[in-house]
């Protein structure tokens, strides 16, 4: 793991950590991963698991500490609109430092709307991953905003949410993603809650989930 400070376009400083493949792996494919909401305490911890099971796999795996977030700079934003440029900052470091075939965007909770309002931002994104998107009502008077983004965009992607999540119903993504366009595929996770899904006990699973959606993107 190597870890660098990334510069945002204002000014501010990302703590961002490389986990770095033990074998090349043949499409090149990055993966940047987004985590959870920087005001109840989301930080690029908790995505560590899930980037270093990615590694393994053979995929160099970024994750960072947005704006006001463990060690970097700045202040967070109650609607993590701000954070978008944190994304892009930190994918143009990984398409200049890794020069990779393409990236793919992972985002957690909270992560997951302001990494898909960055998707149609950066070119050198190939595909999208929700883990527990908060399309729910209350969520959505935060998060709201952001939905369009990902919903308009023809990149592919993927929603992974649990069948217990608390901010979002399976009934409220399915009626979300009925306007989806592009490739969209769901994967359901029977019984799980929210943050119990983004515990470490269910990073393998995220692992193999991701790591099978960057293989079909069959990027060259």
């Amino acid at each position: 793991m190597e870890s660098v400070t990334v510069e945002t376009g204002d000014g501010v400083k990302l703590r961002t950590r490389l986990f770095k493949p033990a074998a090349d792996l043949a499409g090149n494919v990055a993966i940047v991963l987004v985590h959870p909401y920087t005001v109840l305490g989301g930080f690029q911890g908790l995505l560590r698991g899930i980037a270093a099971g990615l590694a393994e796999k053979g995929y160099p795996a970024v994750t960072f500490d947005m704006r006001g977030a463990g060690k970097s700079s700045g202040r967070p934003s109650l609607t993590g609109f701000t954070e978008i440029q944190d994304v892009i900052a930190v994918c143009n470091w990984v398409s200049r430092t890794l020069s990779p075939d393409g990236i793919v965007l992972v985002g957690s909770s909270a992560g997951a709307p302001i990494a898909g309002s960055a998707v149609n931002k950066i070119d050198q994104v190939v595909g999208y991953v929700s883990l527990g998107y908060p399309f729910g009502l209350m969520a959505s008077i935060l998060f709201g905003r952001h939905h369009d983004a990902i919903l308009r965009s023809t990149t592919p992607k993927i929603f992974v949410m649990g069948t217990k999540d608390g901010f979002t119903s399976v009934k409220q993504l399915q009626n979300k993603l009925k306007s989806a366009a592009g490739r969209v595929e769901t994967h359901l996770m029977e019984g799980v809650g929210h943050f119990q899904m983004e515990g470490p006990d269910y990073d393998a699973q995220m692992v193999d989930l991701i790591s099978t959606f960057v293989r079909s993107l069959q990027v060259k």
